[in-house]
């Protein structure tokens, strides 16, 4: 028995869908990538901040002063900042996307996102504009620090 094929088309089947990116998968990857370094900047940032000095009692305004006039700490802080929010906020997302729906997960989702930008400009100013001078203080390395600036 033989059988007669169908012949073959004259053009192979061309896909009209353009091609988009996968947010979702890029979500998913981010999630994974930034939860890695998310360990590392927390676990140096509480080492730098609990252990290094030697207790908790060590931390004062003259501490996070002298930490923040370090461009590696400002980077650091910023760097776990980012990370740490968007993370977060991702994270909020799915849930929302799987929880809430309608005109409800709308304004969930948009609630979310001003929050999360809101927090980022904020915390990213604190941190690159602190300026230790402006706050009283009885720590005399501080008061001779701030003097010799002006």
């Amino acid at each position: 028995m033989t059988a007669t094929g169908i012949e073959a088309p004259r053009t192979p089947h061309v896909s009209h869908r353009r091609k988009r990116i996968n947010l979702e998968k890029w979500g998913w990857i981010y999630m994974r990538l930034s939860g890695v370094l998310l360990v590392v900047l927390i676990f140096g940032h509480l080492f730098y901040n609990l252990i290094f000095p030697g207790n908790v009692s060590a931390l004062d305004w003259a501490f996070v002063a002298g930490k923040l006039a370090n461009p590696v700490w400002i980077v650091w802080d910023v760097l776990l900042l980012w990370l740490a929010l968007i993370h977060g906020a991702n994270g909020m997302r799915t849930l929302v996307n799987d929880y809430a729906h309608g005109r409800f997960r709308t304004v969930l989702l948009w609630s979310l996102g001003i929050s999360t930008v809101v927090l980022l400009v904020l915390g990213t100013l604190v941190l690159t504009t602190f300026d230790p001078c402006l706050a009283p203080t009885e720590n005399a390395d501080l008061i001779a620090a701030c003097t010799a600036q002006e």
